[in-house]
C-alpha cells in the first residue's frame, strides 16, 4: 500500500501543486522555529548568551522541531489508525503529498518566464523571489534564468529526491524528520552575524541529511538529460569534476549536472541580505540562461523526477516484502 500512496501522492501533487490558502506542515514547522527563535533571542539578550552558548541553543531548537515533528507525525498516524484504515490511508497520502512539490516547483518558474516573455522585468524579479533566498531586485533577464535554473536543480535535491528517498526507508515520519532538517536550515542556517553560532547546527544536520541525496539527485539529472536528449555527457562530466567547487557540499552536486545537461554556466556572485556571496562559477565556458534552457531544466525536472518516484516504488515494495515474509519460510 506504501507503493499505491507514492504513486497517488505523485499524480496529487502533478494535478493540483500547493494551492495558497491550503494547511501546509511546513508552514507549522516554520511558527514552531519562529516561536523557538524568539525565545533564544529574549533569553540571549537577557543573560548575554555568550557563541558557545548559543551553539548549545541552537542544537537544542534543531533537536526540538525534528524530534516535534516526527513525533507529531507518528502520533497522528498512530491515532488514525486506531479510529480506522481509511483515516489512516487518507492521512499518509496528505502527508507524501505534502512532502514533495514539484507541480509548485514548475508554476512558480513559469511564472518568472511569463513575466520576462511580457518584458516586465520588475514583475519577474517579484515571481522570482518567491523561490530563491537572494535578493532580486536589480537582477537582469539572464540572471534571473540563471537563478530560475539553480533554484530548480537544487529542490529537485532536497524538495523531490531527498523527501522521497527518506519515504521509501522510513514512511511518512522519516519523510517529514527530513523535511523538518531542511526548513530549519531554509530559516536559520545561514552564515552571517545573526545566525552564525544558532544556525550552526540545523546547517550541518541539513548537510549530513542531504549528503547522499544530493548525489543521488544529480545521478538522476543525468540520466534524465540523457531521456530528454540533451546532453547526459556534459552533464556527467561537470557534475565530476565541478560538484564539490560549491561552498556547501551538496548545493554544486545537481547545480553542476544541470549546467553540463543544459550548457549553461551557472553560480557567480549573488546578493544575499545585501551581502555579496561568491559562488564559483559552474559550467564556465557555457552559454548564457535563456528562456529555451529554462524550459528544458523544468523538463529534467519532471523527467528526473517521475523516475525518482519509480525508484521509490521499487525500494517501498523490496522492504515490505521483506518485512512481511513469512518467518518459516528460512529467512
Amino acid at each position: 500500500m506504501t507503493s499505491l500512496l507514492t504513486m497517488a501522492a505523485f499524480i496529487l501533487d502533478w494535478l493540483i501543486g500547493d494551492p495558497q490558502g491550503w494547511p501546509h506542515p511546513v508552514r507549522l514547522i516554520g511558527r514552531l522555529i519562529g516561536f523557538l527563535e524568539r525565545r533564544i533571542r529574549g533569553a540571549s539578550s537577557r543573560l548575554s548568551l555568550t557563541a558557545a552558548q548559543m551553539r548549545i541553543a541552537g542544537a537544542l531548537l534543531a533537536l526540538i522541531v525534528v524530534g516535534a515533528t516526527g513525533l507529531l507525525t507518528w502520533s497522528l498516524l498512530i491515532w488514525a489508525g486506531d479510529f480506522s484504515a481509511a483515516l489512516w490511508y487518507l492521512l499518509c497520502l496528505y502527508f507524501v503529498y505534502a512532502a514533495i512539490c514539484l507541480k509548485d516547483l514548475l508554476n512558480h518558474a513559469r511564472n518568472v518566464e511569463k513575466a520576462l516573455a511580457e518584458s516586465d522585468l520588475e514583475e519577474a524579479r517579484r515571481a522570482l523571489a518567491w523561490i530563491v533566498g537572494r535578493d532580486t531586485g536589480t537582477l537582469d533577464e539572464a540572471a534571473i534564468r540563471r537563478a530560475v535554473i539553480e533554484t530548480l536543480a537544487e529542490n529537485f535535491s532536497d524538495g523531490l529526491v531527498a523527501p522521497l528517498a527518506y519515504l521509501a526507508i522510513g514512511g511518512p515520519v522519516l519523510a517529514w524528520m527530513y523535511k523538518a532538517v531542511n526548513t530549519l536550515d531554509s530559516m536559520v542556517g545561514y552564515k552571517n552575524d545573526l545566525y552564525l553560532h544558532l544556525g550552526m547546527f540545523s546547517a550541518k544536520l541539513d548537510d549530513a541529511a542531504n549528503y547522499l541525496p544530493s548525489r543521488l539527485a544529480a545521478l538522476i539529472l543525468v540520466a534524465a538529460s540523457r531521456l530528454a536528449n540533451l546532453d547526459w555527457r556534459q552533464a556527467l562530466r561537470l557534475w565530476k569534476a565541478e560538484g564539490r567547487l560549491h561552498s556547501s557540499p551538496n548545493s554544486g552536486q545537481t547545480e553542476a549536472a544541470m549546467a553540463g545537461a543544459l550548457g549553461v554556466w551557472l553560480g557567480g556572485p549573488s546578493r544575499y541580505g545585501g551581502l555579496i556571496i561568491d559562488k564559483p562559477v559552474l559550467g564556465r565556458g557555457g552559454g548564457e540562461a535563456s528562456a529555451d534552457a529554462v524550459r528544458s531544466a523544468e523538463r529534467i525536472l519532471a523527467i528526473g523526477t517521475t523516475l525518482m518516484v519509480l525508484a521509490a516504488l521499487v525500494v517501498e515494495t523490496v522492504l515490505s516484502l521483506i518485512l512481511t515474509f513469512p518467518r518459516g519460510w528460512g529467512i
